[in-house]
């Protein structure tokens, strides 16, 4: 679960950060061959407080940072860009919730990228959600849309973790109490920074930052493998149309005096729509965040996209289907499947409502020739996208 403190990334986070530009120049950059590492102690010489619940105190005979209230506090390293290298520091469980490191931090604060674990309670070595890279887009997190990059972790639920990310280009090892075998491998992080601040949130206590610029190991800079390639079963190429508002309340479809009965409400697609054609990216997903952002205000929005499977005769074939947040199914114009994925509700996919290839699968009636796919999709919460395969690609061809 992730909890709604900590998504405020996009608010709260943001409004902080952007209040300590006012303090914080980049007066220098990292050097491309600087590699000694660099102690960042928690005082007011190094950090800037970007909430009044902050507090510098000895601890445990280091300099530590912690809150005063039990509720997240936020601080921003001063004067360091970073782009690449080793970042270690030491983080205490306090109390319930979300500690990340944000890092590679925009100087309007919209975009950076997100390291955190999450802690509710006795910490579970098995739980694949303890940990999670993100991207935030555009003030957008991604983490609905990053359900590949999240791992278990052995955490100490007492004492110190000792917490190391390495850093090269698109590629990151984060490494937890072991340092020896990364808990976290991302292939490919999805921000659109290169660099940029770092800054630290949450109810914990932290102590002893180290970061050691260039210094990456063995790590690649370019983007690594993704398991998706070699796939030819993901459907990638689609048409899009530009979103439009959907209010909570409306029904797509309407009634028509012929069978099937209902059709595609004009006010929400019609015969003049535009369509561009938007190609499947890493992990086959078709992220809509970078182009169109997430929710306007907190209204639902709709997009329709559409692809065209060709079949060598009447055919059925199982198509899998990830999806964030609601999604309505045509082929060849008439109305096939209608769901939802709505984080936090009863209702939702697995895995605990993140776009995946795993949410829904139902069967495509294909006829000989073209078959168009028709899929309306709409978001309220965060990002949206979709991820699908056909179960096989025997007898039919698609792009």
């Amino acid at each position: 679960m992730i909890n709604t403190t900590s998504m405020n990334i996009t608010s709260k986070t943001n409004m902080a950060l952007a209040a300590a530009l006012c303090i914080t120049l980049f007066s220098y950059g990292q050097r491309k061959s600087q590699t000694r590492t660099m102690d960042f102690p928690m005082t007011e010489n190094h950090w800037a407080k970007l909430t009044d619940n902050t507090e510098f105190v000895p601890y445990k005979g280091t300099q530590a940072v912690q809150s005063t209230d039990g509720k997240p506090f936020t601080i921003w390293l001063k004067d360091f860009e970073f782009s690449d290298g080793t970042i270690e520091y030491d983080m205490e469980l306090k109390g319930q919730g979300f500690p990340s490191i944000y890092y590679r931090i925009s100087p309007d604060t919209l975009n950076f990228e997100t390291f955190y674990v999450r802690y509710f309670g006795t910490p579970d070595p098995k739980l694949r959600f303890a940990t999670q890279y993100t991207a935030v887009v555009d003030k957008v997190n991604l983490w609905d849309m990053t359900d590949d990059y999240q791992a278990a972790v052995n955490l100490n639920e007492t004492g110190w973790n000792h917490i190391k990310m390495v850093i090269h280009g698109k590629q990151m090892r984060v490494y937890v109490n072991d340092i020896k075998k990364p808990v976290l491998w991302v292939p490919a992080m999805e921000g659109v920074t290169e660099n940029g601040a770092i800054g630290l949130e949450g109810n914990v206590i932290y102590a002893n930052v180290k970061i050691t610029p260039n210094a990456t190991e063995d790590l690649p800079a370019v983007a690594g493998y993704d398991p998706t390639y070699n796939d030819p079963r993901y459907l990638r190429e689609w048409q899009v149309t530009e979103p439009v508002d959907y209010p909570f309340g409306k029904d797509l479809l309407e009634g028509i005096p012929v069978s099937p009965g209902v059709q595609i409400d004009s006010t929400y697609l019609d015969e003049n729509a535009t369509w561009k054609t938007v190609w499947a990216g890493r992990r086959a997903l078709v992220n809509l965040t970078p182009e169109y952002g997430g929710p306007k205000d907190g209204n639902r929005r709709l997009v329709w996209l559409k692809t065209t499977i060709k079949a060598e005769k009447d055919i059925e074939k199982l198509l899998r289907l990830g999806f964030s947040d609601e999604v309505w199914v045509f082929i060849n114009g008439k109305p096939l499947y209608q769901d939802r994925n709505f984080y936090g509700s009863p209702g939702m996919k697995f895995p605990k409502g993140r776009a995946s290839i795993e949410n829904a699968a139902f069967t495509l009636p294909l006829q000989e020739g073209d078959n168009e796919l028709l899929i309306g999709l709409s978001n309220y919460f965060y990002g949206w996208g979709i991820i699908a395969r056909m179960e096989d690609t025997d007898g039919v061809w698609f792009k």
